[in-house]
């Protein structure tokens, strides 16, 4: 074996020459037809499992309803007071979360592995006996009011909100948001049917990377093979986009800054634009080197940061750019997008950027295949979106190959100005 000639420094390999490939998932199913996604890698003795219900708030019938049972749902069971819960999982070193998103939401244990059988009995308590305590929810809906009236005086919130509401509709899961009134109304028997329909009778999946136990999958269907597993109808909730495309509000007198959003719908990731527009959109405003940082914030000045993103989500989905700026030059800021955007729509891009695009979007795919929590979240992103595994190679195969002109093209039909919302909250 040839010695290593550390003189020499070692050749420079562009990350789009890597070959990537995604580890395969294993996939097992419990006794009640609930399917489990597997990733046994790491180094470390660590898990990480999550339970993904089918209960986001596009099943809701109330505002707020799905967000209160999923965070309330470690809040107390019939055995056990919040207290003793969080001491439980806190002496065996675990850390155990909730979210809720659109469609689906997820409670998120992460644990040694040595310590995953005796935290699993707790993780089903919750699942089949939550109580949903009378305090408790006084208790949440008081903060949630206090921490709603702070928010509210932050342009960058406000302008976060109503976006959100041109795009999709003030009544669609994605349009909605919080207030004190649609916290106020909320009461205990609405969380707890919410609970028997969508958790204790609901749809669900797992979850499961790290150091995988031999006897884990045997484990699971002791404690989760019995519940029901009932299929959830998504009810129908078609957009209802706001007619006015340009609003100006003023939220604080006596801020220095303004929010700036501009956003148009977008297709989701089924369509055959998405993958290359998302090539687009990082030459646009997706990364620091973006033509929208390098414009706005290095030569003009006008904000520490400005990004462009396509929303990650389910049903449709929108393109987005976000950014603050000083209150004097928010319509200065507002000119200098259009003008990239036209830029775009004109002029081919350079091989030259293309080429420092391709290289910083596969960095990002390879450091999503860094670890088995980000794999597994790759794979979760890919099934619950029912898209295949080839999807993941075609991301990989547009981002080395997709073409200036094609990008342009992309540009031309989605980054005109006349389809965007924009607002400015100041």
């Amino acid at each position: 074996m040839n010695p290593l000639n550390r003189k020499q420094a070692p050749p420079l390999v562009d990350a789009v020459h890597y070959q990537l490939e995604l580890k395969p998932c294993e996939q097992h199913t419990l006794d009640n037809g609930v399917p489990v996604y597997m990733i046994d890698a790491g180094a470390e003795e660590v898990l990480q499992l999550e339970w993904v219900f089918w209960a986001g708030n596009s099943y809701e019938e109330q505002n707020l309803i799905a967000a209160t049972t999923n965070y309330l749902l470690k809040n107390g069971t019939a055995t056990k007071s919040s207290y003793q819960i969080d001491e439980q999982v806190d002496y065996l070193g675990a850390y155990l979360n909730r979210s809720c998103f659109n469609e689906q939401a997820t409670l998120t244990l992460h644990c040694l592995s040595k310590h995953v059988e005796k935290l699993l009995p707790l993780v089903r308590e919750l699942l089949t006996e939550a109580v949903f305590p009378e305090e408790e929810l006084r208790l949440y809906k008081q903060n949630m009011k206090q921490r709603l009236t702070v928010n509210l005086r932050k342009c960058d919130f406000v302008a976060g909100r109503l976006i959100d509401t041109y795009l999709f509709g003030e009544t669609h899961p994605y349009g909605k948001f919080s207030s004190a009134e649609a916290y106020d109304a909320l009461e205990r028997d609405q969380l707890v049917s919410f609970y028997d329909r969508y958790y204790r009778n609901g749809q669900f999946a797992l979850f499961v990377a790290g150091k995988i136990p031999s006897n884990l999958i045997g484990v699971l269907n002791q404690l989760f093979g019995d519940l029901p597993n009932s299929a959830q109808l998504l009810p129908s909730h078609p957009a209802k986009q706001a007619v006015q495309k340009k609003y100006r509000i003023e939220n604080d007198a006596t801020g220095m800054q303004g929010a700036i959003r501009m956003a148009r719908p977008f297709p989701n990731r089924h369509h055959e634009d998405f993958i290359p527009a998302l090539v687009l959109n990082t030459v646009f405003g997706g990364f620091f080197g973006s033509r929208l940082m390098s414009n706005i914030r290095e030569d003009k000045g006008y904000t520490y940061g400005i990004h462009s993103y396509i929303l990650n989500l389910q049903q449709t989905s929108a393109w987005m750019i976000s950014t603050e700026a000083g209150k004097e030059v928010c319509e200065a800021t507002v000119k200098e997008v259009y003008a990239e955007m036209e830029q775009l729509r004109s002029t081919l891009i350079s091989e030259e950027e293309l080429s420092l695009v391709r290289n910083y979007m596969m960095g990002g795919l390879l450091g999503d295949l860094d670890g088995p929590f980000q794999l597994i979240g790759r794979w979760k992103n890919l099934i619950l979106n029912e898209l295949p595994p080839a999807h993941f190679y075609k991301t990989i195969d547009t981002i080395r190959n997709c073409s200036a002109e094609q990008l342009r093209e992309l540009a031309k039909r989605y980054l005109q100005p006349e389809d965007f919302y924009e607002l400015v909250v100041i």
